[in-house]
């Protein structure tokens, strides 16, 4: 007699989703504003390091428009890296450990196989967004790809409505997937040393347990950052630590792990 499937026990520890509300996003900005004031030293060293990042693309766009998806790629591989660097002080902090700028620039070697694999995820995703944003100029400027100047009128003259609904929409889709790929993943990686495809499961999982919550989160990321991109991005000098801390805050706050018995 054949005998019954039994389930084999769990291995390591479960990843639980936490019920958010509401003012949890809040409080993770507040949570992260407390690791910036704690290490403004590191936290300024990585702001100029973002601030940095945002001039070469604006310098890029505007002289050489067709190199900015190369520099965007470039700036979306090291960029993980850099957040890795402020997670490591807010993990330090919570730990009673004193953080140092050395610890946090090399924290990354010992999960270079995980934050490597969901890099290159991260950069497929975003060079599939820049392939889709050049079809749909193909379909609305069929004379040919607009230049610079071209581009910034066309996103912004209501009379292109037609082109705005298409470009925002599939913008809003690609923007969706990396951020429901990213949000807790990184930070878990250095948490848990985990694997780079069960750190973005946790992560949508994250995404689909509190749609709300985590939208309201992608809202308030999106425009402090559009905020501290004015004026010549000199804002993202404290926004980018800001947000980097609160990056670790939120994945402290949406995860928990149940050791397996």
């Amino acid at each position: 007699m054949e005998q019954p499937y039994v389930l084999p026990p769990p291995v390591g520890p479960q990843a639980l989703m936490r019920a958010l509300s509401l003012g949890d996003p809040f409080r993770w900005l507040a949570a992260g504003g407390r690791d910036l004031r704690a290490q403004p030293g590191i936290a300024l060293f990585y702001g100029f390091c973002f601030w940095l990042m945002a001039l070469t693309l604006s310098v890029v766009f505007r002289a050489k428009p067709e190199y900015t998806l190369s520099i965007a790629s470039g700036c979306l591989l090291l960029g993980p890296f850099l957040a890795m660097g402020l997670y490591e002080v807010s993990r330090r902090r919570e730990q009673g450990v004193k953080p140092e700028l050395s610890a946090s620039l090399t924290c990354w070697e010992p999960h270079i196989r995980s934050m490597g694999m969901l890099v290159l995820v991260l950069i497929v995703l975003e060079l599939l967004w820049g392939r889709a944003s050049l079809v749909v100029f193909a379909v609305f400027f069929n004379t040919g790809m607009p230049s610079t100047t071209g581009v910034m009128n066309a996103i912004f003259n209501a009379g292109n409505w037609e082109f705005l609904a298409v470009y925002m929409a599939v913008g809003s889709l690609f923007a969706m997937l990396v951020f429901s790929t990213s949000v807790v993943s990184i930070p878990m990686i250095l948490d848990r040393d985990t694997d780079a495809i069960s750190a973005a499961i946790t992560s949508i999982r994250v995404m689909f347990a509190n749609p709300g919550v985590m939208l309201l989160w992608g809202a308030l990321i999106t425009a402090l950052i559009a905020l501290a991109l004015l004026p010549w991005g000199a804002g993202l000098i404290l926004i980018g630590p800001l947000l980097g801390h609160a990056s670790w805050h939120a994945y402290r706050g949406t995860v928990r792990w149940q050791e397996a018995l």
